[in-house]
């Protein structure tokens, strides 16, 4: 698990770079989030946790308060979730996640990153069973056992706690972030959670190498420059050249 995530903080770094569009893609998701479940952060945990992550990625608060006065309205976009699955270059999987109000236009658009990149858009769970859909919380922390026996208290199914030069990783199923998130706050008081998300981690890696490198790293770019497009998962390993 440790090593799968991470490569995935070191593609997220890497990709994070690349989205030129972060602002909107925030604002899009937050919306969403609040048209869902509620426009107060106190009683939507999903959209608190989006909030501070939004603001750890320096988005201006104009642009959080602009996408909660719009959902507060009820009106405007219709978004939808699509996740779309396939193969990269040199057999590598990939989960692409996006919100769109225009399915058609989202789909055919991710196609065309997938067909120019020597890649193969699939169906429906065609690679998703090949990962976990996981919810993640890293913390400043040392003490494993406190955090385990805090989560069985709360009955959360935990998959695995991690503890790493005084940090600790805990990894729950996706359906568990709400319950796992508030025993570790109900557990340690309020926490700065240095990473606090749902995310796809693949069960494998896949190595890359040669010309595969150039065309995966093309495949983000086109897939990140997407204004849908709010989060891509693979299971690429770069193997570093001698």
């Amino acid at each position: 698990m440790g090593r799968a995530f991470q490569n995935r903080k070191e593609s997220m770094a890497k990709t994070a770079a690349a989205k030129t569009k972060v602002y909107s893609k925030y604002g899009r998701e937050i919306y969403v989030c609040a048209k869902a479940g509620g426009v107060d952060p106190n009683g939507n945990l999903a959209l608190r946790s989006l909030m501070d992550r939004a603001k750890k990625d320096q988005v201006p608060s104009h642009v959080i308060e602009k996408a909660l006065d719009k959902a507060k309205g009820g009106g405007g976009e219709d978004y939808s979730a699509a996740r779309y699955e396939g193969f990269g270059p040199g057999n590598c999987m990939v989960i692409v996640e996006c919100l769109t109000d225009n399915p058609n236009r989202t789909f055919g658009d991710v196609r065309m990153c997938f067909n120019k990149t020597k890649s193969k858009i699939g169906t429906p769970g065609s690679v998703s069973h090949m990962f976990d859909h996981s919810a993640i919380f890293a913390f400043a922390g040392s003490d494993e056992e406190a955090t385990l026996e805090a989560l069985m208290e709360a009955d959360v199914d935990v998959t695995d706690i991690e503890n790493e030069d005084g940090h600790i990783t805990v990894f729950a199923p996706h359906t568990e972030y709400a319950k796992a998130k508030q025993a570790l706050i109900d557990a340690f008081g309020e926490i700065d959670f240095e990473v606090d998300e749902i995310q796809f981690l693949p069960q494998a890696t896949t190595p890359i190498s040669g010309d595969d490198v150039a065309q995966f790293e093309k495949l983000l770019d086109m897939l990140n420059e997407l204004d849908d497009v709010q989060n891509v998962y693979h299971s690429a390993e770069i193997e570093e050249t001698a």
